[in-house]
């Protein structure tokens, strides 16, 4: 295929760089208050790529050609500028929104789902690099140039889903899923020629031998693209483009009378053969099942050793700031993909990625508690986390449990109290479960707060932002690692790791005696008190043992199975 013309990039704007899921992108506010995110690639094309200059409504309406397919796709030359005009693809994600693929795509990618902007970018800019598979192979695709984010949010009839589906959703996932209700626009580079079957259509090849020949081409680019580790859960024929100067060639050569039906269908399969074709239509676009092993792998190990090293100082890029919250220190930074607020524990800011959102929101999850949101999930990055929707501001329901009116006097602790205790605790004696991030939803909540207290005196602690870091009008998530081990062990194992189980449980499933529960259960309320602090509302299922796969307990240095609290929002410094 005819290759682009180099143009040399201008550098970035100071403090504009954001790197998300390895993609560095120049972000800026847009004209209209929206936000703009611009790759590498796209970088020559900045000034052209202002949204006031093919965004703008009455250039966009009169110049839109609507592409087919079952999205919103468009294509749309930019305005002139400065004797310069650009072809893109502008094409709206729909992450969040069912795939309506057929069954037997169904049945083979079971679990297909639509990429996040940055998720679908960052799988693209990895195929287009090609280090995974042989290096011969390449697979050409539409140049990534930049992510839209329009001002505001859309309602649930604009991006696709029912309020029925949004109150589904918020029902299994509070305060989270809602948060899609963004909207953005990728933006691609278009690409001159034609799709596959519009060049077979123009070679002559008639309705009964078409899908012959398209079933062919299609299964030759599947090959190549499994070759270098990808797929798309719905690849069609329409997805494989030649490019200009190929179509040229193909019209180009003598008509009916002389074979020239044979040549033009010789032609387009040895193009194909020779990987002369780009694919489109990246929302769909997965890793195959090995490459996806061998990234996780790679990701799981660097993220094991970032985490044992999660408080050593390191160097902080522009969008991400180190904060330190009742004595924990945090990065933070804004989730792009729903406009909300990580603050991932410890001075690591190459783990920022593995806590957005889009890498544990939509994952399998089971939830861990009938009382209360908390879910186990793992990531797409394999990593085993529990997350649960922070309590605070609420009041207990009305019950006869004489723990409702303590609760209810002393309230629920912040997300950030819950961390901070946590850290005391493991620091002074009392094993705790690790706190790895606490994150603020960019979507309102729908639940009115009952008590003010945390937010009155939270008041004064603010983000780098400049807001206050506990806002009532936001969910908040804490979510803390799966405990399988202790974090410095974890990361030096290839074998089998330890299970959480926690007292309850372990009665039920008769591995300990409800003596031996009360026991551990009273050694750790009283390992509380000595250190200052009241233990007295938590209850069996808030305290965790630690099992090997051949029955043994991980023990304390007593010799005694070691307890580990997992739930803080009731703990109180006496």
């Amino acid at each position: 295929m005819s290759s682009n013309p180099v143009r040399l990039s201008p550098l970035p704007p100071p403090g504009s760089l954001i790197s998300i899921l390895d993609v560095v992108y120049t972000h800026s506010k847009s004209s209209d208050g929206g936000d703009l995110y611009v790759t590498n690639p796209g970088l020559p094309f900045i000034h052209l790529l202002a949204v006031e200059n093919w965004y703008e409504r009455e250039w966009f309406v009169a110049h839109r050609e609507k592409l087919k397919g079952t999205s919103a796709v468009y294509k749309v030359p930019t305005k002139n500028v400065d004797g310069e005009q650009l072809m893109l693809v502008v094409k709206n994600c729909r992450v969040g929104e069912d795939v309506p693929v057929e069954t037997r795509t169904l049945f083979e990618f079971i679990n297909a789902e639509f990429n996040s902007p940055w998720e679908e970018f960052a799988l693209v800019m990895e195929m287009r690099e090609g280090k995974c598979g042989p290096p011969e192979t390449r697979i050409e695709t539409q140049l990534p140039l930049a992510i839209y984010v329009p001002p505001g949010t859309m309602q649930p009839w604009q991006s696709g889903r029912s309020y029925e589906k949004i109150n589904k959703i918020h029902a299994r996932h509070p305060g989270i899923d809602l948060d899609i209700l963004r909207q953005y626009k990728l933006i691609y580079r278009w690409i001159d020629g034609q799709d596959i079957v519009e060049c077979f259509a123009d070679a002559g090849v008639g309705p009964a031998d078409l899908p012959k020949h398209l079933g062919a081409v299609t299964a030759k680019v599947v090959d190549d693209m499994a070759q270098k580790g990808f797929a798309v859960a719905d690849m069609k024929p329409d997805h494989i483009i030649i490019g200009e100067d190929s179509v040229n060639q193909l019209h180009s050569l003598p008509g009916d009378e002389s074979g020239g039906v044979q040549r033009r269908i010789n032609l387009l399969h040895a193009l194909v053969e020779q990987r002369d074709y780009a694919v489109i239509d990246y929302e769909l676009l997965i890793r195959t099942a090995a490459n996806e092993e061998q990234t996780i792998r790679g990701r799981r190990h660097s993220y094991l050793a970032e985490m044992r090293d999660r408080f050593t100082p390191a160097t902080f890029p522009a969008h991400l700031k180190p904060v330190e919250i009742f004595g924990v220190p945090y990065v933070y930074g804004v989730a792009e993909s729903t406009g909300g607020q990580l603050y991932v524990v410890g001075c690591h800011p190459n783990l920022f990625d593995y806590f957005l959102p889009e890498r544990w929101r939509r994952t399998p999850s089971w939830k861990l508690s009938l009382r209360s949101e908390i879910f186990y999930t793992v990531t797409k990055d394999n990593i085993h986390i529990v997350w649960r929707t922070s309590r605070v501001g609420e009041l207990p329901a009305d019950s006869p449990d004489a723990r409702v009116g303590k609760i209810a006097e002393f309230g629920f602790n912040s997300p950030f109290e819950e961390i901070a205790i946590a850290d005391y605790l493991s620091k002074n004696g009392v094993p705790s479960v690790y706190m790895r991030a606490i994150y603020r939803t960019g979507s309102s909540k729908l639940v009115e707060y009952s008590d003010s207290s945390r937010f009155d005196s939270h008041a004064d602690i603010l983000a780098p932002d400049g807001a206050p870091v506990l806002c009532p009008d936001h969910d908040y998530i804490t979510i803390r690692g799966y405990f399988n081990g202790p974090d410095h062990w974890v990361a030096e194992q290839n074998g089998p790791l330890y299970r959480p189980l926690d007292l309850m449980q372990a009665v039920t499933n008769a591995i300990i005696t409800k003596e031996e529960k009360k026991q551990l259960f009273d050694i750790v309320r009283q390992r509380l008190k000595n250190i200052g602090f009241d233990g007295s509302l938590l209850e069996a299922n808030d305290m965790l043992l630690a099992i090997s796969r051949n029955g043994e307990f991980l023990r304390d240095e007593e010799g005694k199975p070691e307890v580990r609290i997992c739930n803080f929002e009731l703990i109180r410094k006496v």
